[in-house]
């Protein structure tokens, strides 16, 4: 099997534009922020105890276990974003931070090379008893990340060991074999660690091990209803409640046509199929990977790259079941749907899954955090009215702020892990063949047939449609992806001539002979556009959705005052752009000409229509609302 490699982290170095300002933030404001937020030293912050948990597992504290089962996680997220941190730039001080909680983590693991801190602190006897609810796999597979980012970073192997001891510990327990549990995770996500474990270590049981959970899930008799027995009946979530679906554990992988339960769930293991996919080559899981690629982005998708259409069990739904208003559209599902894209270009070079993958990191991924990196979004609704989400029992879950931190806090550290690594995301190499995926401006080196190759990218994106690749010397082929948005209209030039760069799958390929210094130079046409939701799509029938390039745009009562859904934008006005270096941190503003209802105060109902009076309406991108006071707040605007 053919399969595309990316660049080490730490070979992408992202220079001027749009994401360097974000990679910028995340590495000197939301890291600190957050480690700080980990200590508990946030005043008017969510408790987080999760490093305190750590000191009482290591015998270095006093005290009772507190937070989710789960709250390891938040501690190995963060120290993964660290770790990529660190491969981008050298901070003395944050690499003896990360050292020292390494030495805590290693003292809190036990002699038989388990490492959990609530199982260790809180409930000792009961290890393996609930691998439905409580998340053991879970936190180790954060952990594995962790320990493979940081080895990559500095070359240090403690946290590596760590995690190697971990995994025989765990193929001890669980696997196949007569005498071990025949069990897999309740929630996803050792599956994709492990193969990086693997890659780093070269070491087959953890392979193994991952091949195992993926073949395992979904077989009868059904074992995580053996499990809830064998603890008569007790849980510390009731999952049961939600069915097998929830946890993807109601067909074995192969046979899923759709992904189904909770959607972080649900994508962590498509990654983790796709991950082993490529290293065993194994195309059946190849195909269920895509026809799950396929049913979500035909049916399951939001316009903002936003997965999750219901708050009970962060789920999906059904197909085409798309409400905007009572989302959920976590950001970590969003962050995972880049990792299911991502490892999907590493199978097979298709522009649809580079689209997918660039529109849930500039809209849901980025909407995920204030401008400032100081508070964060868990949910990422599509329509907000900051009156329903306070008195409505079903909107509750749909904040028109941002807070500071939350109980369960999966999505800021992950959300950070993944701008520190984008470079793994923007560029592939196979062979001869280098391929562009996104358009991140930065150099980045990749290893290639034709040798170690760097590129520059120079580029305003997306504020302009313009790409500019400084190529290196030597014969291969490059491949850059062209955009769906575009429609198919696109310029390619070499050193200011034009040249043939035929469409191959969604990427226009030049191949030859480069010399030092060779400019290839993309040109799209970056224009504000209307978008319409297929009429399958309730919701949105009769409205219409803004978007300039990648980003998803919206309205917002700063803006636009309020009561927003007597707004109407009409169907054939030209929209207008302004750039606003000084608004909301630079945004390209988007204005179309419209009209409002007149609410005179009068009736509840009536025989005549409500008066419509002209208004201009001001759109701004997505990832930008909620960074100017609670509001209301919308992306689907009705249409005259």
């Amino acid at each position: 099997m053919k399969t595309i490699s990316t660049p080490r982290v730490g070979d992408f170095h992202p220079a001027g534009g749009f994401w360097k300002r974000v990679t910028d933030l995340v590495q000197n404001e939301v890291i600190p922020y957050q480690w700080d937020m980990l200590n508990d030293r946030v005043p008017g912050a969510a408790p987080s105890h999760c490093v305190e948990n750590f000191r009482i597992a290591a015998g270095e504290s006093d005290g009772e276990y507190y937070g989710m089962a789960f709250q390891d996680s938040d501690l190995a997220k963060w120290l993964e974003a660290a770790a990529y941190s660190l491969s981008a730039r050298r901070d003395p001080e944050l690499e003896k931070t990360a050292d020292e909680v390494i030495r805590l983590i290693e003292k809190a693991q036990q002699p038989d090379g388990y490492l959990n801190t609530y199982f260790t602190v809180k409930e000792p006897g009961k290890r393996w008893t609930n691998l439905r609810d409580c998340h053991e796999l879970y936190c180790a597979g954060h952990m594995m990340e962790a320990a493979v980012a940081y080895y990559e970073a500095t070359g240090k192997r403690a946290l590596l060991g760590v995690m190697t001891r971990m995994a025989y510990h765990i193929d001890a327990v669980l696997g196949p074999e007569e005498g071990k549990l025949h069990g897999y995770p309740g929630h996803e996500e050792i599956e994709l660690a492990l193969v990086r474990m693997h890659q780093a270590t070269g070491d087959p049981l953890m392979l193994k091990l991952a091949r195992y959970f993926i073949d395992e899930r979904g077989k009868k008799p059904n074992f995580f209803e053996q499990e809830l027995k064998n603890r008569d009946g007790s849980w510390y979530f009731p999952l049961h409640e939600l069915g097998d679906q929830y946890a993807q554990n109601h067909l074995p992988v192969r046979e899923q046509d759709a992904l189904e339960g909770h959607s972080v769930r649900a994508l962590y293991l498509a990654t983790g199929m796709a991950d082993v996919a490529r290293e065993t080559g194994d195309e059946t899981l190849v195909a269920a990977c895509k026809r799950l690629f396929d049913n979500l982005a035909r049916h399951r998708l939001y316009v903002t790259g936003g997965v999750g259409s219901t708050e009970k069990g962060e789920a999906f739904t059904f197909d085409d079941d798309l409400p905007n208003d009572t989302c959920y559209a976590e950001t970590c599902a969003s962050v995972a749907l880049c990792f299911f894209t991502r490892a999907l270009l590493q199978l097979t070079i298709d522009g649809r899954y580079a689209d997918v993958l660039e529109r849930a990191l500039y809209n849901t991924v980025l909407a995920g955090m204030s401008l400032d990196g100081r508070n964060f979004f868990y949910v990422n609704p599509l329509e907000v009215w900051p009156e329903a989400s306070r008195k409505d029992p079903h909107k509750r879950h749909v904040l028109p702020v941002r807070p500071k931190w939350f109980g369960c806090a999966c999505c800021p550290p992950n959300l950070a892990r993944l701008v520190m690594s984008l470079g793994r995301y923007a560029w592939g190499a196979s062979g001869r063949e280098v391929y562009a995926h996104l358009f991140v401006a930065g150099d980045v080196e990749i290893e290639t047939e034709a040798g170690k190759l760097r590129f520059q990218l120079h580029t305003g994106y997306p504020v302009d449609g313009e790409m500019r690749y400084r190529m290196p010397a030597g014969r291969y082929g490059f491949s850059v992806r062209i955009p769906s948005w575009c429609g198919g209209k696109y310029g390619v030039t070499l050193n200011g001539a034009p040249v043939d760069a035929a469409l191959q799958n969604g990427y226009a390929r030049v191949e030859r002979e480069w010399a030092e210094g060779d400019h290839l130079t993309l040109a799209l046409p970056l224009c504000a556009r209307r978008v319409y939701a297929s009429p399958r799509v309730r919701e949105d029938i009769g409205k219409v959705a803004v978007m300039r390039g990648p980003l998803v745009y919206c309205l917002e009562e700063a803006d636009n005052g309020k009561l927003l859904a007597a707004l109407s934008l009409d169907g054939d006005s030209e929209l207008s752009e302004e750039w606003l270096p000084d608004k909301l941190c630079g945004i390209v503003e988007v204005r179309g000409c419209g009209a409002r209802l007149a609410t005179d105060g009068g009736a509840l109902y009536g025989d005549c229509p409500p008066r419509r009076t002209p208004t201009e309406l001001t759109f701004i991108p997505y990832y930008a609302w909620a960074n100017r006071g609670e509001g209301e707040m919308c992306v689907w605007v009705n249409q005259r």
